[in-house]
């Protein structure tokens, strides 16, 4: 099940403002748990995925501000078997990007299962397979780091308390030069527990500088917390500390970890995330510098993050984010689609025309979208937005249906549905929180020649209105639908196909002309 490249980018949702400064956050929508390197004149960022596949999407930037997504390091999750089926807030765990011997690493912590590091030539691959490097329940937010001074190797990570009963403390290994493996069981280096105030200490990335170790490590949790800074002579501590970043007066929550990059005229910057809610954690550029006579670091503005700021003193770009339209050529579709766990063959089907052929997947679960594998998705903008898609239902199967998807904790979706008559009538479906299965969220309608238009205006407070044209305009089509996030991941669209669980081929249904448009109208009310 092969992917098109990406388009080049979708510029109306760049943060670059034109004139020489930039908006946060840069990248408007769940790119979470964020991490940076530079290799020449060109930047690379990478995220968390969990249970997404593929999974550690790659981002590629000149400017630190204009961001496209090149591919991403993880075709598969492994084990295999436990990802097929929906894992929503389990898999990968907060990333860290690294290049070192002319390899390009991957660092990061599965709750579940321990510390996984992938590897390539380059940042388009081919990358290895998953190698873990340390099994155990509860090890996260993994970092390495190769000592240039010294030629040693590290690895620090957090806990996670839900799989190991531990929290606020983090965990340093001597590390194998190769990233194989380490050398010794690990030694508590820094214990949150002892530094008074500091709680859910976690999201360390390391780095060696001026002499000194350092840790950026973010503490008091994802919504309320802060980003640390520690220093040791010694890898093994110990460790002085100081907060850099908070919110002060600002209105950005957290704000939470991320990784430190120095451009190639010495500008230093730091990129990290602050939590929406249903929008996911999207990712903010702080400017950086060094107290003088070799202090600490000091972020956004002395402490506090800015909104608006000069960019990086780098060559100008052309604006550009993340791609979200797709045309779906050859019903092949762009990198920005993530699978809700691991893909099996015939779920999409590549043709010789324009359009998305999704399998109607026969399922027990057709009743629930939160169960489903099959449900082809992005992320849900940031910025209030319209959301389209054309929609034709193939199948003649009974109880085959397809759709556009908001999708979270509660979900709701809009499409269309083969009747036992033959006919097809337009649906609208949700499924709250608490419920295991779904109820109409209107009253279906005839969808003549089994052709709709969908859509979802998307506004303030991640605030849904879905409406729907099946040849005689735009109607809107039940209440408006608040977002809602997993436990860790926000908000997803979702495309999806299913029917009713039998014997032999349910058909399929097409999708055409996806678009994701900025919103300036009114807010859905």
């Amino acid at each position: 099940m092969s992917t098109r490249p990406a388009s080049g980018g979708t510029s109306a949702f760049s943060a670059d403002l034109g004139d020489g400064t930039y908006r946060n956050p840069i990248l408007d929508a769940d790119w979470s748990d964020p991490d940076v390197c530079r290799v020449g004149d060109d930047y690379y960022l990478t995220a968390s995925s969990f249970g997404r596949a593929p999974g550690l999407p790659l981002l590629h930037s000149r400017d630190l501000v204009n961001w496209t997504l090149v591919g991403h390091a993880l075709q598969r999750l492994e084990p295999a078997a436990e990802f097929r089926t929906p894992r929503h807030d389990c898999g990968v765990w907060a990333p860290s990007l690294r290049y070192h011997d002319d390899r390009f690493w991957i660092f990061w912590g599965d709750p579940d299962q321990g510390v996984f590091q992938v590897n390539a030539p380059g940042i388009r691959g081919p990358w290895t397979r998953p190698h873990l490097v340390k099994e155990g329940k509860g090890l996260i937010d993994a970092c390495p780091l190769w000592d240039d001074e010294t030629g040693e190797a590290y690895l620090v990570h957090a806990w996670a308390k839900s799989r190991s009963g531990i929290k606020n403390r983090l965990t340093g290994h001597r590390m194998h030069p190769d990233g194989a493996g380490l050398l010794d069981e690990g030694k508590v280096i820094i214990d949150g527990d002892r530094l008074p105030g500091w709680f859910t200490l976690e999201g360390p990335k390391l780095y060696r500088h001026d002499g000194w170790f350092w840790i950026l490590a973010p503490a008091g949790s994802v919504e309320t917390g802060w980003q640390g800074a520690f220093r040791s002579r010694d890898f093994f501590g110990p460790y002085e500390e100081r907060v850099v970043l908070e919110q002060g007066d600002t209105d950005v929550n957290g704000p939470h970890q991320g990784g430190w990059v120095r451009t190639q005229d010495g500008e230093d910057w730091f990129l990290h995330f602050q939590q929406r809610g249903a929008y996911g954690r999207v990712v903010h550029l702080q400017p950086m510098r060094w107290e003088s006579g070799g202090g600490w670091p000091v972020m956004g503005d002395e402490g506090v993050p800015v909104a608006v700021h000069r960019k990086p003193a780098l060559p100008a770009q052309p604006p550009a984010a993340p791609a979200t339209d797709d045309d779906f050529p050859g019903g092949r579709f762009g990198r920005q689609w993530q699978w809700t766990a691991n893909p099996q063959d015939g779920w999409a089907t590549q043709h010789s025309g324009d359009g998305l052929r999704l399998t109607c997947v026969r399922t027990a679960d057709a009743h629930d979208l939160r169960r489903l594998p099959n449900v082809l998705t992005q992320r849900l903008p940031g910025r209030p937005a319209v959301v389209e898609v054309g929609l034709r239902l193939d199948s003649e199967e009974e109880g085959a249906r397809a759709g556009l998807a908001v999708l979270g904790d509660a979900f709701r979706w809009i499409g269309l549905q083969r009747g036992a008559d033959g006919s097809v009538q337009l649906v609208h479906r949700f499924g709250e929180s608490v419920a295991d299965r779904e109820r109409d969220a209107a009253h279906p309608r005839p969808a003549p020649g089994g052709r709709a238009r969908l859509r979802i205006e998307i506004g303030a407070g991640a605030r849904c209105r879905f409406s729907y044209d099946v040849g005689s305009g735009w109607e809107p089509s039940g209440q408006v639908f608040a977002a809602t996030p997993w436990r860790w991941v926000g908000a997803l669209l979702g495309l999806v196909a299913v029917a009713p669980t039998g014997s032999g081929h349910a058909g399929a249904a097409t999708f055409t002309q996806f678009r994701i448009t900025p919103r300036n109208a009114p807010e859905p009310s």
